[in-house]
């Protein structure tokens, strides 16, 4: 037998991991709107970054934090206006904000204007108690042939990417990245948060490579991106499953701190609106912070004090060492599943590797005991509590809604598929004090 030792990044927890709202502390706390991953014209994206703000700000988000591909909005960079849709993008963009202080010039026979740098911009949405900005960056490192993406949000300067020579080195790629945010934190002192991105794009890791990433705390579990791949295949495993496969091991036999989970809309199109079009607005966190500040809202984070969500808005959290407790805050007409899964103590920890047509392992996530990730409990309505039983490795909650997020697509939506009715996710309650066995 084992003792479960939970050692995180940021404190050591003995036995339950919880928060409650009955705290003074948490009935000052407010919950805050807002988005880690979205992209500009200064990687991928298709707008200028002041039109992308402006819509996050009038859109009741709280706060947004760039993600440009390695970039931080700094330095020069001028947009070539040669394709056909950007000089209509350019006149919506002077007519907003108009035309003083947009500089352009021509260089053979090419129309350019500069992009504005993060701290050009920033005042214009800054606004005390109400709105934050962030500057971020989406670390593109890679093995060869596979991408390895890592969201590093409030971050000072560029933290130039890590790369791997080959998909053995890829636990040991994120983890190196992921050390460089940290380290940017300690020698600034300023808070900084990295998430893993989409680990299902291009397939590009697999839960035994993620769980064993020394430096991880955070992952997205639900990315709005189209070709992401959150529900997985017939053949690879989605995002909550790799989650909870995650999660039991890491809290097990390889004593890793607990991986929170977070949603995000990863938008690079804002021109072209419509079902699946990597539009803002598909995911985003709801964090319960006293301030609307970069340290009170990563402090939260890393507490597990707020949840992910694709549609669905909670109005209560509460987690403490016997009950967890979710309350939805209602939309009319719209039904709700709250499930809360988890698993126990004494799980199968026995798992198979998938074989193509030719009996050869494939790499992709091994195929593991219905044991690991087990739906608890499931009510129908918008309150629910879990009565913990003292055997469980640790518990979270997932919210269903009966609206879909595409209802324009509903004739090829998939059934239980997390990309086809808005969801919510909230964060594991992890038990310090079962014992486990060996996997040996």
């Amino acid at each position: 037998m084992r003792s479960l030792i939970f050692r995180s990044g940021f404190s050591i927890l003995a036995g339950f991991c919880f928060f409650s709202l009955s705290s003074v502390a948490a009935e000052k706390a407010r919950w805050f709107k807002g988005n880690t991953h979205t992209h500009s014209f200064w990687s991928d994206g298709d707008e200028f970054p002041e039109m992308i703000a402006d819509w996050y700000k009038t859109h009741q988000y709280d706060f947004l934090a760039f993600s440009d591909h390695n970039s931080v909005q700094d330095g020069e960079k001028w947009l070539p206006i040669n394709d056909p849709n950007r000089p209509a993008i350019l006149k919506k963009y002077i007519t907003r904000f108009g035309v003083i202080g947009v500089e352009q010039e021509k260089r053979n026979g090419t129309n350019y204007v500069r992009l504005k740098k993060f701290q050009e911009f920033e005042p214009l949405f800054q606004e005390k108690g109400k709105f934050l900005l962030l500057r971020g960056e989406e670390i593109s490192a890679s093995v060869p042939g596979t991408p390895l993406h890592i969201g590093a949000v409030n971050v000072t300067t560029l933290i130039e990417p890590h790369y791997g020579s080959n998909v053995a080195n890829i636990t040991e790629v994120i983890d190196q990245n992921l050390a460089a945010i940290f380290e940017q934190r300690k020698k600034t002192r300023q808070p900084v948060l990295g998430h893993v991105n989409h680990p299902n794009f291009q397939w590009a890791i697999t839960a035994e490579e993620l769980m064993a990433v020394k430096n991880e705390h955070f992952f997205e579990v639900f990315n709005g991106h189209p070709h992401v791949h959150n529900d997985g295949d017939a053949t690879h495993s989605g995002t909550e499953r790799i989650w909870d496969i995650m999660l039991t091991h890491r809290l097990t036999d390889l004593k890793l701190p607990v991986v929170y989970g977070i949603a995000t809309d990863d938008c690079h199109h804002y021109q072209v609106w419509g079902a699946r079009k990597n539009n803002p607005g598909e995911g985003w966190v709801m964090v319960r912070a006293k301030t609307l500040s970069a340290k009170s809202l990563i402090e939260a984070m890393e507490q597990g004090d707020f949840y992910a969500s694709s549609g669905v808005t909670l109005r209560d959290v509460r987690r403490d060492k016997k009950t967890y407790t979710v309350e939805v805050e209602p939309t009319s007409g719209v039904d709700y599943t709250i499930q809360f899964i988890g698993t126990r103590a004494g799980f199968d920890p026995k798992s198979e590797a998938v074989l193509d047509k030719n009996g050869t392992a494939l790499r992709v996530s091994r195929r593991y005991s219905p044991s690991i990730g087990e739906v608890f409990q499931e009510v129908k309505g918008t309150a629910a509590t879990y009565t913990l039983k003292g055997d469980e490795i640790y518990v979270r909650a997932k919210i269903v809604s009966s609206k879909m997020k595409y209802p324009e697509a509903a004739a090829t939506a998939q059934k239980n598929s997390m990309e086809t009715f808005e969801s919510a996710w909230t964060q594991p309650l992890v038990n310090a004090k079962v014992k486990l066995a060996s996997k040996n």
